[in-house]
């Protein structure tokens, strides 16, 4: 008897217990959740709202931001309303979740703003909120040295084939709706960062990290960005912005003089061979990748085509030197034919000329790239050379 008793006190006892953790706790995922999949309210319940939203690397107020960016960047409307209430609670203000929107129109698409404002609506009179007006606030000043590299990249790069979209990427987009005073420099580079991570855009990332960090993100927050949207963009997305992620990291900790003075030496087969199918067409290695310390912005690889393989369309902000090794291969300058090289052969590209190098059609080719980042980006992609315009150039030769 006594031994029933002292087990009935124990189930009592955590019964009480489990009690009290529901209180503590109260469930967010609806009970249709648990009834369908009770592993996602569990999961809901303890790790995302019992967990991630408690976190203290990032307030709940930029919590509410960048998961409201993550869901109108991806259309989840029926989210939407429940998390803009959330925001609400958390401190982030009307008139910011409307700018918040307006800022996702030029990076996410008039659509999913469009259906954005909709739901916002609905909990804006559920609440009674009065209709949000423009401020006119002073406007906000951004860095004129770093504008001016901003506009002559967007120049270079764009303004030949969209003149009209550079135009309009200058006086619009960063001329006016980044200076808008409805929501911080600081707030902008966090929503805008959190929809590239939800949207899969993982080569807008550095340019946007740095500024995020320029308009007072730190390290711990920015990674944090990417942990959080795990949740709401999916663990793929969140894991593609982390190497992005880290070498901007790398990028900053070199510039802000944590070097090293000792001489380094990269050994022969130190780093695996890669080659991304994202920036090449065909079979190409890449090997040897360095990266020199701050102040110095150097860096290179050795890059070995296979016949036929080549880059795609690309410019770099501050130039690029190649020397030919070994094989035969093709260079080409946008809008100029393709020029032959080989062995020991040296090329110089321009800063911001848009071109394209690579092997020639029956022959591989190996070379030595060296490349200056400004701003810790030191390439900027395009679209893929075309197998019809390559073997075009071949022809011409």
């Amino acid at each position: 008897m006594k031994k029933v008793a002292a087990t009935l006190a124990i189930s009592a006892l955590a019964a009480t217990g489990a009690e009290a953790e529901d209180k503590r706790r109260p469930r967010v995922a609806p009970e249709s959740v648990y009834n369908i999949a009770p592993g996602l309210g569990v999961f809901t319940d303890e790790v995302l709202f019992g967990d991630i939203w408690t976190r203290a690397d990032l307030a709940p107020r930029d919590r509410s931001l960048i998961t409201v960016a993550a869901l109108v960047a991806t259309g989840k409307t029926a989210q939407i309303g429940h998390h803009v209430g959330r925001a609400l609670d958390n401190g982030v203000k009307p008139e910011e979740i409307g700018e918040l929107i307006t800022q996702l129109a030029f990076y996410t698409g008039w659509p999913n703003a469009m259906s954005a404002v909709t739901e916002t609506k609905k909990i804006f009179d559920e609440r009674k909120i009065a209709p949000v007006e423009g401020s006119d606030a002073t406007r906000l000043e951004l860095d004129p040295e770093a504008e001016a590299a901003r506009r002559d990249t967007v120049q270079a790069n764009v303004g030949p084939t969209a003149p009209a979209l550079a135009e309009l990427t200058n006086r619009v987009l960063f001329g006016d709706l980044w200076t808008r005073p409805d929501l911080s420099a600081r707030d902008r580079s966090l929503v805008t960062m959190a929809a590239l991570i939800a949207i899969g855009q993982p080569e807008q990332l550095p340019f946007h990290a740095n500024r995020a960090m320029d308009n007072g993100l730190t390290r711990t927050e920015v990674a944090e960005v990417a942990t959080h949207l795990g949740f709401y963009a999916g663990w793929p997305r969140a894991m593609s912005a982390v190497p992005v992620l880290e070498r901007v990291f790398a990028n900053r900790a070199a510039a802000s003089g944590n070097t090293s003075a000792d001489l380094k030496v990269i050994r022969a087969n130190s780093t695996p061979a890669t080659g991304s199918s994202d920036y090449f067409s065909g079979a190409v290695e890449i090997s040897g990748h360095y990266q020199g310390q701050a102040p110095a912005r150097i860096g290179g690889a050795t890059v070995s085509f296979a016949a036929g393989a080549r880059t795609a369309w690309h410019t770099h902000p501050l130039g690029q030197t190649l020397y030919i090794v070994s094989g035969r291969g093709w260079v080409q300058k946008a809008g100029e034919s393709a020029t032959a090289i080989g062995p020991g052969d040296v090329v110089w590209i321009p800063p911001l000329v848009k071109h394209w190098h690579g092997a020639s059609a029956t022959e591989p080719m190996t070379h030595f790239a060296v490349a200056e980042a400004l701003n810790g980006v030191a390439v900027t992609w395009m679209e893929k050379v075309t197998d019809e315009h390559y073997l075009a150039e071949q022809a011409t030769d």
